[in-house]
């Protein structure tokens, strides 16, 4: 019998923020009211999202440690 790897673990989430006003994306919460679901990565938010309080593009967020 062969021992099995154990699982990989998944990757912490992330937070990024808008570097206009200051809004914080968080991984692990999404943005519901945009129809991003919790859990989603920073890198599956559409590439055309913007920041919902100034509309700076998703290229304006930064990631960032809290």
């Amino acid at each position: 019998m062969s021992a099995s790897a154990p699982a990989p673990q998944a990757a912490p989430f992330r937070t990024w923020m808008c570097l206009v006003c200051g809004l914080v994306y968080d991984e692990q919460e999404g943005w519901p009211d945009d129809g991003i679901v919790a859990g989603t990565r920073w890198e599956d938010v559409p590439a055309n999202w913007c920041c919902p309080e100034c509309g700076a593009r998703k290229d304006d967020f930064e990631m960032v440690q809290l």
